[in-house]
């Protein structure tokens, strides 16, 4: 006969909430610090004319940091949005059911955005979709 405690070791925040807390901080900071690039890159272009805003986006020292800060910001996205449906989200077919929503979302707009910057970053035309 399994006790109540033992029923609980090895669960809750002790086995994967640090590692959780410690991605949502890292997420952070990258997503911060590399706004922090993308306002000071658009602040010394001559205009924020489409023309002016893709071909600098066009250069790999523009592109590359643009890729990285999709990636951080979708990535802290979904680790902030799952801590609201873990902590709200009650019934746990919902909790799956929104959770799964969440990953499909976060995936669709980060490969948009990511698909976005590699068709200006690689030459594709822009005007014409």
């Amino acid at each position: 006969m399994e006790t109540p405690i033992a029923r609980v070791r090895g669960l809750g925040s002790a086995r994967s909430g640090a590692h959780h807390w410690w991605l949502e901080r890292l997420t952070s900071i990258s997503t911060l610090v590399l706004f922090v690039w993308l306002l000071m890159s658009l602040l010394r272009l001559p205009s924020l004319d489409h023309q002016a805003v893709t071909t600098w986006l066009a250069s790999p020292v523009a592109a590359v940091p643009m890729l990285l800060l999709i990636v951080s910001t979708f990535w802290h996205l979904k680790l902030g949005l799952q801590v609201v449906i873990e902590d709200y989200v009650h019934e746990d077919g919902w909790k799956l059911f929104s959770i799964t929503l969440l990953n499909f979302l976060t995936i669709a707009g980060g490969a948009l955005a990511f698909f976005s910057v590699l068709k200006i970053a690689f030459g594709g035309d822009v005007t014409n979709g």
